[in-house]
């Protein structure tokens, strides 16, 4: 018979991944948010 456990990804894995896209995305915006209030002063 085949083995038919799935490998699933962990609570870890999920999170260092969002980490890895949601921090410069995050930082991204702030700093675009910054530069655009510069235009208004």
């Amino acid at each position: 018979m085949a083995n038919t456990t799935q490998g699933g990804t962990t609570a870890l894995e999920l999170g260092l991944a969002w980490a890895f896209v949601g921090i410069p995305l995050v930082l991204g915006v702030l700093q675009t948010l910054i530069n655009t209030m510069k235009l208004f002063y």
